[in-house]
């Protein structure tokens, strides 16, 4: 890690809109991406399935954030309505001041060639086989009337700046996984989009492969400022980011924000803060692991507290606690 230092606050949309204000962002105040009560409902097979429940998510100008979550949990049904390939069912969402749920056909076609870039998990998913890598990088260019000069120009720039540059004349079944990868973001930056949306890029790939397509990555987000969400189920991949929002049952449920801080013994020390993301109506959901190591179940006690609140099993968490604990005291004692 750098010494870059990066935000300790709490998620709030306070200090994105702080943020977002201070880089002159002219969307909405609460940053570049805004969801609000987002839901999506799909029907499969006559059965009604809401993949997301009342979702608010705030993202600024500049960040790169790691959606977490289980299989089911939403995360990949978020990314594509964020990337303009599904539409929501109710609630707000914008990216880059575009209304994703008022868009057009046509309008919805010219964002997703021209606002947003994408990068799918499969590496063959991303490049056409029959393409030189600088030839994938030049094609989306095409669709937006670059001119053919500055297409190659560009393609050049982005695949020199991500390490792929040798890679420039030879297809994608004469180069690795992970340069095929690193070859996908360039393809995904060729239009210069306001936000790159990354799903699973590296589930493909090996640990060491991994940190290489996430340090693609981060060189797309610091030198070329676009906005990366990153969606992966991978929760150490996930510690690349700054700030990781992990969706549960369809919501945002925590966020973890790290910072790089440097002692006075000039050694580099990270650092992680876990938060509940609380609503509008005031809900917050607590981590699982909390929760079962407590035995909470259905309702908690709260306090308020000059300065927090408290929150504390009930007497019959408490109680299977005890029960717990006596159990395992007397497995040890039979051993």
């Amino acid at each position: 890690m750098t010494g870059k230092n990066l935000t300790t606050e709490g998620p709030d949309l306070a200090e994105l809109r702080r943020r977002a204000a201070a880089a002159g962002v002219p969307e909405r105040e609460e940053g570049l991406i805004v969801c609000e009560n987002l839901v999506r409902i799909y029907q499969t097979e006559g059965v009604e399935v809401q993949a997301l429940q009342g979702l608010d998510l705030a993202v600024a100008k500049g960040e790169m954030v790691a959606v977490i979550g289980a299989s089911g949990s939403g995360k990949s049904t978020l990314l594509g309505i964020l990337s303009g390939q599904d539409v929501p069912t109710a609630g707000s969402a914008e990216v880059a001041g575009h209304d994703l749920l008022g868009m057009k056909r046509r309008d919805r076609l010219a964002y997703r060639r021209g606002t947003v870039g994408f990068v799918w998990q499969q590496t063959a998913r991303n490049l056409l086989p029959y393409l030189t890598a600088a030839e994938n990088v030049m094609l989306p260019m095409s669709y937006t009337g670059v001119k053919r000069g500055r297409r190659r120009a560009r393609a050049e720039e982005l695949l020199d700046l991500l390490g792929v540059a040798h890679c420039r004349d030879r297809g994608p079944g004469e180069i690795s996984g992970g340069e095929q990868q690193r070859v996908a973001i360039a393809v995904a930056n060729a239009n210069e989009p306001r936000v790159l949306f990354a799903d699973e890029p590296t589930g493909e790939l090996d640990t060491a492969t991994s940190e290489e397509i996430f340090a693609a990555l981060r060189r797309a987000n610091q030198d070329l400022g676009v906005t990366v969400v990153v969606v992966t189920h991978d929760a150490l991949v996930s510690e690349q980011v700054q700030r990781t929002v992990r969706i549960r049952n369809g919501r945002t449920s925590t966020e973890v924000l790290r910072s790089v801080t440097t002692g006075d013994d000039g050694v580099e020390e990270l650092t992680a803060e876990e938060y509940a993301v609380l609503d509008r109506n005031g809900r917050l959901q607590l981590p699982s692991e909390f929760t079962e190591r407590l035995h909470m179940r259905k309702r908690v006690r709260l306090a308020l507290e000059a300065d927090h609140i408290g929150v504390w099993p009930d007497a019959a968490a408490q109680q299977a606690r005890a029960d717990a604990d006596t159990s395992g005291n007397e497995s040890e004692g039979e051993r």
